[in-house]
């Protein structure tokens, strides 16, 4: 009861504090469970990232509910997704009940400030897992090109191959040294258990696709897992398959869709839970729409990794599968590099001061005596005082 009470307070925060999407996420995770408070090491974190690349679903939310399983079981894994979950589920609901659509000039202000925090711990993650690509000049290879291809073929489901390709090259060549032991990750469930879990997840699946009335929360319920269990990476990755769903069908408006894209810039957690201001939005809606299409949209990747989590622990032992993960984990600092270069620079830095803040958020964290909510503070403020004297 202790370490479940102690993954759920711990998630809680991470849900309250959390800004600027998956990459970002990773980011604050490794600085608060692996560097602060020791959980994992950086080899377990960058496998269990790896995986929840792979998969389809929300890769950070993934990565959570993966850490509270080893941390406390399977209570610690439903600690770590409710804790870090449930403010930004409660803050899109209650935006989908008041907010009109459209942003003002200072709420523009405010979300180019949590974009120079996501810019600030991304930039501090990729130095901190690039600074354990060791052993020869094959790893570093590996991340930067890596970096190059996913920069130049953007598309999100070319994701997980770069890491099966970075993986292929590590088991060719890359050295692990002997003796090396890689840590293991201590899972309440079996193989056998995640493989029942998978064919659950394909099981219910099927049955979501089947046809259904329109209007109801069945097919509310539907829509949403099917978006969930087809999207890699999360984030943003999630946008068109959603607007897809939930425009094209009717459910609700393209503005109210906008509108809902626009709160889940501002708020703190996992930006799936878009699915809560459309679930309220939707006919039916309300709080249960909202319910079933949360519950709906990340059940399917909270399945996958379940079942995945038990023979990907099991393969560390492999001394190949050591040499691969070695590759694969490099490709991951690579795609970490490549968000860093892209989405992450080119929303934030629109002009030379935004590159100043960055960096300055970046240096703060480096420092390691400012908590991470201080640099959100400061950089929200910042962006709301800048966007204020440009239009004085």
């Amino acid at each position: 009861m202790r370490r479940f009470l102690e993954v759920f307070r711990v998630f809680l925060v991470l849900g309250c504090t959390c800004f600027g999407g998956p990459v970002a996420h990773i980011g604050y995770f490794r600085r608060e469970l692996v560097c602060r408070r020791g959980w994992l090491d950086e080899g377990v974190f960058a496998r269990l990232v790896a995986l929840c690349q792979f998969l389809p679903g929300p890769a950070s939310s993934q990565l959570g509910f993966s850490i509270g399983l080893l941390r406390a079981g399977w209570a610690g894994g439903a600690a770590a997704f409710v804790g870090f979950t449930l403010p930004s589920a409660l803050l899109m609901g209650i935006a989908a009940v008041f907010l009109q659509p459209g942003v003002g000039s200072t709420g523009r202000g405010l979300i180019h400030g949590l974009k120079w925090v996501a810019l600030a711990v991304v930039t501090h993650a990729v130095w901190g897992m690039a600074r354990t690509l060791r052993g020869g000049w094959v790893r570093p290879l590996i991340a930067l090109g890596t970096a190059g291809g996913a920069l130049t073929l953007t598309e999100a489901w070319l994701q997980p191959l770069w890491i099966l390709l970075g993986g292929i090259l590590g088991a060719w060549k890359c050295q692990v040294p002997e003796g090396e032991a890689v840590p293991a990750m201590t899972l309440p469930h079996s193989r056998r258990t995640g493989l029942a879990l998978v064919i659950i997840g394909i099981l219910l699946g099927g049955v979501l696709s089947m046809p259904s009335g329109p209007g109801t929360l069945w097919a509310l319920g539907a829509g949403f897992y099917r978006v969930g269990a087809m999207v890699f990476g999360g984030g943003h990755v999630v946008l068109p398959l959603l607007e897809d769903t939930v425009v094209r069908s009717g459910w609700v408006g393209q503005d109210v869709f906008l509108t809902g894209y626009g709160a889940a810039q501002v708020v703190p957690g996992p930006m799936f839970t878009l699915a809560t201001f459309l679930g309220v939005q939707a006919k039916p809606g309300g709080w249960a729409g909202a319910f079933v299409a949360t519950w709906a949209m990340f059940l399917p990747g909270l399945i996958w990794v379940s079942g995945a989590l038990p023979w990907w622990g099991a393969l560390a032992s492999q001394r190949w599968a050591m040499r691969s993960m070695a590759g694969a984990t490099a490709s991951v600092v690579g795609l970490l590099a490549a968000a860093l270069v892209g989405p992450v620079w080119h929303g934030a830095v629109l002009g030379p001061w935004d590159a100043v803040i960055g960096l300055l958020g970046f240096l703060v964290l480096l420092w390691g005596r400012v908590p991470v909510l201080g640099v959100v503070a400061g950089c929200v403020v910042a962006g709301g005082m800048l966007e204020w004297l440009a239009g004085y």
